[in-house]
């Protein structure tokens, strides 16, 4: 078994896989420049794809001896425009423009949009944003088969470019019958993960959540202005949440997202969910080795923020430097947390506990390992809910999860500060601290003399049990004759 040290960083890293990270060389490479976590995009690439990738990924926690996060993005309903006569039409400001169910080849005239449901949502003076809202369409009258429009930003328009609607709730179904596959393929490779894309109320949730049977965390994309309306209700039935960036730069003004983005995050953490910060961290790097100082500063604003973890997209799915973008995240993700001011920072986000006694235990922790100078907190686990709430007051120490159970391990891998093991049940109290000493010295969280906080449930092995709070002393020689 290869040796690798716990990560030193407080937050996570996904990073997306594809043709340029395709091959077990460089998904290795990956994982050790820093990667905690890979996304597999279902919205390219085959199955048979996806599952090779995956069996490298499950090689990797064999041959480290480490849990490994796996989440699968679902691509959702994506709205597009047809075809053209030539491939492309020019649309001019100012002129009319038609949308119909003709599905005929179009013009600078007319296209064929083949989503009933956006006929029935649209209303006059709405807008229609096309290919990333490169161009802009100004509704101005509806019926069952044709938007008539005025094409307020005018541009090339070419074939099954992508169509947003800002303004109004499409009653799209959240899952289309390729998630339905693509779910039950992810479900079956054993995806810790599912994301679900283009969410827009809470209910769009159940259907995912019925589907999984079980197996995995449900994670929220919030990239519709419909979602944030309703955020805290989407955020309570889901497991964990991304800020995708892409579409919800579209349908808003940039100048709105930021203040959305820290809104989100700050949303979640109180929540106690996993938060994803995604899309263009580090854009450049798709085709240079070296970010932009702007491109820094917004990883680096995702770490003060909080953030459980920042997201890689294209910059490791199909860029020339995966490897270096992969370093490069985790080199900004160290600068900040060694930053003075970044504890400070990271608290500006006031968690307040539910009124339980494992809210309290995870509050006390926090503030114990300030006071006695501890070095780790150790928390014995089943479910993840300990950890996770331990995770949500953000402790200047690491956070060792023990846990019997490796979907639970697995599934920690996008929790703030968590170093995820799987080991063996405990029985007694004594086992317990025994244990818990002995794993925080195994996994370099601790040396002889310091101290570690230990949460536990009694009776063990109970989930949702949590009410034991303990303060371990290190010898020394906990791992004399001991494997």
């Amino acid at each position: 078994m290869t040796k690798l040290p716990p990560r030193s960083r407080k937050v996570r890293i996904l990073a997306t896989l594809g043709p340029a990270s395709d091959s077990p060389e460089v998904i290795r490479a990956l994982f050790v420049a820093g990667a905690d976590a890979f996304r597999i995009n279902m919205s390219h690439g085959a199955h048979e794809e996806h599952a090779a990738r995956i069996a490298t990924i499950r090689g990797l926690e064999k041959e480290f001896g480490r849990p490994t996060t796996i989440l699968g993005d679902l691509q959702g309903p994506k709205l597009r425009v047809g075809t053209f006569k030539s491939g492309l039409a020019v649309l001019e400001t100012g002129a009319p423009f038609v949308l119909d169910r003709d599905e005929a080849p179009g013009d600078a005239r007319r296209v064929n949009l083949p989503h009933p449901e956006i006929y029935e949502a649209l209303v006059p003076e709405t807008r229609l944003l096309l290919d990333d809202g490169k161009l802009v369409l100004r509704v101005k009258a509806v019926t069952d088969g044709r938007i008539d429009t005025i094409v307020e930003v005018g541009g090339t328009l070419s074939n099954r470019k992508g169509v947003n609607v800002p303004d109004v709730v499409v009653p799209v179904p959240a899952l289309t019958e390729k998630d339905r596959r693509d779910l039950s393929f992810a479900v079956e490779q054993g995806c810790d993960w599912i994301a679900l894309s283009f969410v827009q109320r809470p209910e769009d949730l159940a259907e995912a959540r019925k589907l999984m049977g079980g197996h995995g965390s449900l994670m929220a994309k919030i990239e519709k202005p419909a979602a944030v309306q309703r955020l805290e209700e989407i955020i309570e039935l889901a497991d964990g949440v991304m800020v995708a960036r892409g579409d919800l730069g579209v349908e808003l003004p940039p100048q709105a997202v930021p203040p959305l983005q820290k809104q989100i995050v700050a949303t979640a953490r109180r929540m106690g969910r996993p938060v994803v910060v995604a899309t263009q961290m580090l854009e450049s790097m798709i085709k240079a080795p070296t970010p932009t100082r702007a491109e820094v500063s917004d990883v680096a604003t995702a770490v003060y923020d909080g953030a459980d973890a920042i997201m890689l997209s294209a910059e490791t799915a199909a860029g020339d430097w995966p490897e270096e973008a992969v370093t490069m995240m985790d080199s900004i993700a160290h600068s900040v947390e060694r930053d003075p001011g970044y504890v400070e920072r990271l608290h500006f986000t006031v968690t307040k506990p539910d009124a339980t006694t494992a809210d309290a235990l995870a509050e006390g922790a926090a503030g114990i390992v300030s006071v006695v100078g501890a070095s780790a907190i150790t928390c014995f686990t089943s479910s993840g809910s300990t950890v996770r709430r331990v995770a949500r007051e953000r402790p200047l120490t690491p956070i060792l999860a023990l846990t019997p159970r490796l979907d639970t391990a697995r599934k920690l891998g996008l929790t703030w500060g968590v170093h995820a093991v799987r080991t063996k049940d405990i029985g007694t109290f004594e086992e317990m601290v025994g244990k818990a000493r002995r794993m925080a010295l195994r996994h370099d969280m601790t040396q002889k003399g310091g101290k570690i906080v230990v949460l536990a449930g009694v009776p063990f092995g109970t989930p949702g049990s949590t009410n034991v709070l303990h303060v371990a002393a290190i010898r020394g020689d906990e791992l004399k004759g001991r494997e």
